[in-house]
């Protein structure tokens, strides 16, 4: 019997495979989480699967990333969403009424479900018990349509938490320790499940920062135990019929161990410009600022606000400083206002903004030109927050707000002596405003026969994905470094995202943090062509675009040292083939522009006894061996032409008669 959360919940949705480490399985999926800046496209999926309607228990559609309405085009889009949700049967949740993670978790989570989100921090659902994994849009496209959820068995990563945090810390510190000891590889190929008596002191909200930011580590998912508090969480949320327990057992084995004394947590950092780049704030501080924010899917609790706003009361933000305040969600904007919390933070100067992930992901709020910005945020990757060469921290509510008081980089338990702040006691409310009026409900079947999807000009159809070819011949248009980024491969920010449902104008931003050249020289060339990566090539974001819009330019191949799990999958099911050098010192020896053969591509991937694929570098002669980690599905997916191509083979297969 399985003894881990984990365990329990991928035993109870196995639909095939063994849990055996590096098997491929297949899980079930209960719940879909889409947001507009990957489901637009997942709409146009399902339009080209030409399914009927929703195959899951719930799947729910958010509108938090292009919130800018700056043109037509994200309102048109919003429309698309909302037509496409009403056409097949999906929650939507409208524009301001907050980020999906927090506002999935308030109404729709529930323990001991599976929840597949096109959103890399969609495991912030495992908060409470859930098993949420992040995925590229066509496998949730897959998962809405019915298909169960490919992925290879993760080991079991055990972080044991002890103590109780010392004031001035919170959930925050965790993960960045966490980050601090393990980078952003540390947990590829995990599941992370905290586990021991010091996770009953942390509040189910706490735990959401936790599970969001194990994307960081590189983690497949993270999950906590259902326990007394997440029935406390579900009952102040008015869904305690939602309650189940699920803990570990008592012979519970974990692949990995690990603990954590949270006594010891001290206020951290992660300093520009990766998540990993983790130090203590007293060994940093005394550098000034240009922004504090507070917000964010990784800090989205009403706890995340009422601090800061306690924190200020009676207090002024310097004149120098940009204090930026971003509700999570609509609930939590409500009941900060009706607790009193709100009046503070805008006497002492914040800036208030709509709920929703705004800065976040570039939409807004970008910093000055070489000043340092404080945030609450999950990720600091370079560019990512509108400003080409940003210097993002990552930290603390309390860290934030601080800073921002005393305009530098501010260890806030320096606060007592140098503000007379003494640190806030907060208690959890035991009751809230719940108001749902944002979320709108699936409509009848009768309805939804009726409704046509609502397509603005920006919307383009898909491009045509091919089956890989047997041979490919093309030059090495670009070379990348270790831990790029799909913020790196295809950026976000308001100048990008708007034309995420239109992928010859959004290609023209592939690789821009990178190569600004890129696209040019892409389209000049007029072909196929290769891109070489280092390790992690492609982590971060799941958006598919990263995938799609350079493929569509001509790239084909991607040879690197190792992958993201997320970007690795969206490659193949897009028809581009992600090799691993078998030798990682050949990375050293190819450069920009050198051509590349690969024979016999497709007799190579049938081969199930030898995965090696021969690159021929056509200057120098030599061979590069590579391999890959495709499973026989996806090498199934990649000779049909992609997955869209593999699902309708599929389909007409089992119903000779549909047409």
């Amino acid at each position: 019997m399985p003894g881990t959360v984990a365990e329990q919940l991928i035993e109870d949705h196995l639909i095939a495979g063994t849990m055996e480490p590096g098997e491929e399985i297949a899980l079930e999926i209960d719940q879909t989480l889409t947001q507009d800046a990957t489901g637009t496209l997942v709409m146009q999926e399902l339009e080209a699967m030409g399914i009927d309607e929703v195959k899951t228990e719930l799947s729910a559609q958010y509108v938090d990333h292009n919130l800018i309405q700056a043109d037509h085009k994200n309102p048109d889009d919003h429309l698309f969403l909302q037509s496409a949700c009403q056409k097949w049967g999906l929650w939507y949740s409208r524009p301001g009424n907050g980020v999906s993670h927090p506002v999935h978790q308030e109404r729709f989570g529930i323990p001991g479900k599976t929840l597949l989100g096109s959103d890399s921090h969609t495991p912030a659902a495992g908060a409470i018990g859930m098993l949420a994994m992040g995925s590229g849009g066509l496998d949730v496209a897959m998962a809405i349509a019915g298909e169960p959820y490919n992925i290879t068995m993760p080991e079991i990563w055990g972080v044991k938490l002890e103590g109780i945090l010392p004031p001035w810390t919170s959930a925050k510190d965790i993960i960045l320790e966490m980050l601090r000891r393990h980078n952003v590889d540390g947990g590829m190929g995990r599941i992370i499940e905290y586990h021991g008596p010091g996770v009953e002191t942390l509040s189910a909200m706490d735990r959401h920062v936790i599970a969001n930011m194990g994307t960081e580590l590189g983690a497949t998912s993270t999950v906590f135990p259902s326990d007394d508090e997440t029935q406390r969480f579900l009952r102040i949320q008015q869904r305690e019929h939602d309650y189940t327990p699920i803990h570990a057992t008592d012979n519970a084995e974990y692949h990995h161990t690990e603990t954590i004394d949270l006594s010891q947590i001290e206020p951290l950092i992660a300093l520009p410009q990766s998540p990993g780049n983790v130090k203590p704030v007293a060994d940093v501080q005394g550098e000034p600022i240009y922004q504090a924010y507070i917000g964010s899917s990784a800090n989205p609790g009403l706890r995340d606000f009422a601090i800061p706003s306690m924190m200020v009361e009676t207090q002024t933000i310097p004149d120098d400083v940009s204090f930026d305040v971003n509700p999570s969600t609509r609930q939590v904007l409500e009941n900060l206002t009706t607790m009193g919390h709100l009046t503070p933070l805008i006497q002492a100067g914040a800036r208030l903004h709509q709920a929703g992930c705004n800065g976040c992901i570039g939409m807004g709020q970008a910093p000055a030109t070489d000043q340092n910005s404080l945030r609450t945020v999950p990720r600091n990757f370079p560019g990512r927050s509108g400003t080409r060469e940003d210097r993002v921290h990552l930290v603390s509510p309390e860290t934030a707000t601080a800073s921002a008081l005393k305009g530098e980089i501010t260890d806030p338990r320096t606060l007592k002596d140098d503000l007379d702040i003494p640190y806030p006691e907060w208690n959890e409310p035991l009751g809230l405003i719940i108001q749902d009026d944002m979320l709108m409900q699936p409509l009848t079947p009768h309805k939804r026969a009726q409704t046509e999807l609502r397509k603005g000009p920006n919307i383009e159809t898909l491009p045509t994905f091919e089956p890989i070819p047997d041979t490919l011949t093309g030059p090495i248009l670009l070379k990348t470094h270790d831990n790029i980024s799909t913020d790196e491969i295809l950026p976000a920010g308001s100048n990008v995202l708007p034309y995420r449902s239109n992928i010859p104008r959004i290609s023209e931003w592939t690789f821009d943090p990178i190569d600004p050249t890129f696209h040019d020289r892409a389209t000049q060339h007029d072909g196929p062509f290769l891109v070489i990566g280092g390790d992690n090539y492609g982590q971060g974001s799941s958006r598919e675009h990263a995938a799609i819009a350079p493929y569509h330019l001509g790239l084909r191949a991607v040879i690197a040292k190792s992958y993201a799990r997320i970007h690795h999958e969206n490659l193949a099911n897009f028809g581009v083939l992600p090799l691993r050098f078998e030798n990682p010192h050949d990375y050293d020896t190819l450069a920009k522009n050198d051509t590349l053969t690969i024979k016999n591509i497709r007799d190579q991937l049938h081969d199930n006894t030898h995965p090696t694929i021969q690159a021929h570098h056509e200057g120098t002669g030599d061979i590069i061996p590579t391999t890959h980690d495709l499973t026989q599905r996806e090498i199934r997916i990649l000779l049909k032409g992609g997955l869209i191509a593999d699902y309708k083979h599929r389909q007409q297969d089992q119903n000779p008669q549909r047409t």
